[in-house]
């Protein structure tokens, strides 16, 4: 037996150690190219495309009709609805995962409600505007079952084709979001806090605003800003619903790219998506850094 023979059994280690260094990098290359493509590529190509005109020269003239007030205001709508249906859907998906806190996780209601989050929360886009449409639109069996009981939703407005529709319809999906996201936090509280409580004299009450909110408030927090990254940056659906108009900042770019005149400025999409990045920047950030936190209480 030669003494390389001797040396590969009786340290076999060596011959595989350059193994595990590849399969890191081989496997996150998918992630990574898929990272690339479609996130780092089109914030750079937004960001570009405003800083230059129509002609190709470096310019800011893009980035100050930022500052025109119908920008602005359009900037303002989306973000109020983001922290209204945001708000709306965090405190609602949070009851529900409350109301399931007692339950296992093999329960039957458990399971279809977790089941009924993950379905609900990536329903989107045309069909879920075909589905408030045909539910409660003008011409839906509701409304008119309505009109003829003298019941008008509408009057003389169509707010479901406007704003208020946009924000109805955003909620419908941030609530199953929010227990998605939130109910690990909840199911993560210990039975042995509550022991604890009981022990020392403590009541619900003091459970609740001594230990349990205090514990879930950063994961809370979190939640939140993610439901609001959502809505924020949601088109599909308010494109399909308010087909008219630029309500909102996804509204206003697709204005902007099908009207290049758009305030005279033949680039101002790339700055309204610049602007977008900015403020989704600044709220995944703030999700970063709180979810870090609310991850001590599960460890």
């Amino acid at each position: 037996m030669s003494t390389t023979d001797v040396e590969a059994r009786v340290d076999p280690a060596p011959q595989r150690r350059h193994r595990p260094r590849l399969a890191g990098p081989i496997g996150l290359a998918p992630f990574s190219i898929y990272v690339v493509l479609f996130l780092a590529l089109p914030t750079v190509l937004a960001v570009a495309t405003g800083l230059f005109d129509g002609n190709g020269n470096l310019t800011w003239d893009n980035f100050s009709g930022l500052a025109d007030p119908t920008v602005l205001s359009t900037y303002w709508t989306s973000i109020w609805i983001s922290l209204l249906t945001a708000a709306i859907g965090a405190v609602l998906g949070a009851l529900v995962c409350y109301a399931m806190l007692g339950l296992a996780p093999t329960h039957p209601v458990r399971v279809f409600v977790d089941a009924a989050a993950g379905v609900f929360a990536q329903f989107g886009g045309v069909m879920l505007a075909f589905l408030f449409i045909a539910t409660i639109g003008r011409n839906s069996f509701i409304n008119g079952w309505l009109l003829s009981v003298g019941i008008d939703i509408y009057g003389a407005g169509t707010w479901l084709y406007d704003v208020p529709g946009i924000a109805l319809a955003y909620v419908y999906f941030q609530i199953p979001l929010m227990v998605i996201t939130f109910g690990p936090a909840m199911a993560g509280l210990k039975s042995q806090w509550a022991e604890a409580n009981l022990s020392l004299g403590g009541t619900r009450r003091t459970f609740w605003t001594r230990i349990g909110i205090p514990v879930l408030a950063p994961s809370f927090i979190a939640s939140y800003l993610l439901l609001f990254a959502n809505s924020f940056s949601a088109y599909a659906t308010a494109a399909a619903l308010a087909s008219q108009g630029s309500q909102i900042v996804p509204l206003a770019i697709r204005t902007a790219l099908t009207s290049e005149t758009m305030l005279g400025h033949s680039n101002l999409a790339g700055a309204l998506a610049a602007g977008m990045i900015i403020v989704m920047a600044i709220a995944m950030t703030g999700y970063s850094v709180i979810q870090r936190r609310a991850d001590r209480w599960r460890s």
